[in-house]
């Protein structure tokens, strides 16, 4: 059976979990609407995609 033959120390501890974070979300402001999006996403209120129409928005 594996056993440590040492107490790992705070510092090794952090240092693994290093990338254990919350990723950040990108939120960008439409420039047509001034509403926010994520990025390389559709504007779910225009139906707006890079200044093309790509479907029409329930009324």
């Amino acid at each position: 059976m594996a056993v440590p033959k040492r107490k790992t120390s705070k510092s090794k501890r952090n240092k693994r979990r290093s990338h254990h974070k919350i990723k950040d979300v990108n939120i960008v402001e439409d420039k047509k609407s001034g509403e926010f999006r994520l990025s390389h996403h559709v504007d779910l209120k225009t139906g707006l995609y890079k200044g093309r129409q790509v479907f029409e928005p329930k009324k």
